[in-house]
């Protein structure tokens, strides 16, 4: 599927005009984005576009890393946006020349409608030329990635609140998960943050200096989410470590009240096995008061055991 867009000479705006028009008429700059495309689209990028064999190689074998390459005429971008479903990168390729921009990707993406409908309602950009383009793709792009930090930036703040006072139906699996989601998303947003500062410090670029403006603010918005990356991991692992903590204290007074209780039934289990061997010669089973003594002198020494651990304040380390 081919979706296209053009400014003409004019100042009028174009919206999908088949490319043949490109040579017959005549347009500022134009955008062309193949997305999904068929194999006959794909040989337009060295049928129709005349495009470098390797910068179509990179376009057809994924899955580039993000990075800029230059070749005469034009520089060739290779970006990465995400699956809100899966986090799985989903690669976008950008060919940027003086007067057009040439997008192409395998998988559906909605930021290339938002950048399409940012750059209908942005008349003022048009005089830019395609750099006006690239810029609104690329900060589409980076933009999307927020609400996928912040989703797991929020959900990291509530497990850790939940992890304070209930612990009986909290499982660990899922922030390993999230640490591994982050860990997904690190491995594209630094290689973006690395591709934005080249394309600030390339004299290949020829940035004015309103673009240079531009571009800087999208260099610092992927330094927010690297920050914000990197803060929500060492978070998973300090909700790990809290985990591991409050289940290592629950295990303590777990065993704590095993003790007393293994304590308290020692002597008393002493006293039921001495008159559990039933020798003959036992004076006290042939008496008749026997059995209570034996059973009023068991609770008394439950209960003074008992006393003596409240003394001694065993049983405050129950208390939370």
């Amino acid at each position: 599927m081919i979706h296209t867009i053009g400014i003409t000479t004019d100042h009028e705006i174009v919206n999908d005009f088949p490319i043949e028009d490109i040579k017959r008429r005549k347009f500022e700059w134009y955008w062309i984005d193949i997305a999904e495309p068929t194999k006959e689209e794909e040989l337009l990028l060295s049928s129709f576009f005349r495009f470098h064999p390797l910068a179509i190689e990179d376009c057809l074998q994924r899955l580039q890393r993000p990075k800029v390459d230059y070749y005469d005429g034009y520089n060739f971008f290779v970006l990465h946006s995400f699956n809100e479903e899966t986090l799985e990168a989903e690669e976008l390729d950008i060919f940027v020349g003086q007067d057009y921009v040439v997008s192409f990707h395998f998988h559906p993406m909605h930021e290339m409608e938002q950048a399409r409908q940012r750059i209908r309602q942005n008349s003022q950009g048009w005089d830019r030329g395609a750099i006006h383009a690239t810029y609104n793709i690329i900060d589409t792009v980076v933009d999307a990635y927020f609400p996928i930090v912040y989703k797991i930036e929020g959900y990291l703040n509530a497990v850790e609140d939940k992890l304070t006072y209930d612990m009986r139906h909290f499982s660990m699996d899922s922030v390993f998960d999230l640490r591994g989601d982050l860990l997904r998303l690190r491995r594209t947003v630094i290689p973006m943050r690395d591709l934005l500062y080249r394309i600030l410090n390339s004299e290949r670029m020829n940035l004015q200096q309103t673009e240079h403006t531009y571009f800087a603010d999208i260099y610092d918005h992927l330094i927010r989410l690297t920050e914000m990356i990197e803060s929500n991991r060492e978070l998973t692992a300090d909700i790990r470590d809290s985990h591991m903590s409050i289940n290592s204290s629950r295990m303590n007074r777990i065993m704590m009240i095993l003790t007393i209780v293994s304590t308290v039934f020692i002597p008393l289990t002493f006293i039921v096995g001495v008159y559990g061997m039933n020798f003959a010669n036992m004076p006290e089973l042939e008496w008749k008061y026997s059995y209570f003594v034996v059973l009023g002198a068991m609770v008394l020494i439950a209960f003074s055991m008992l006393s003596w651990f409240k003394y001694k304040g065993w049983f405050n380390l129950f208390k939370d």
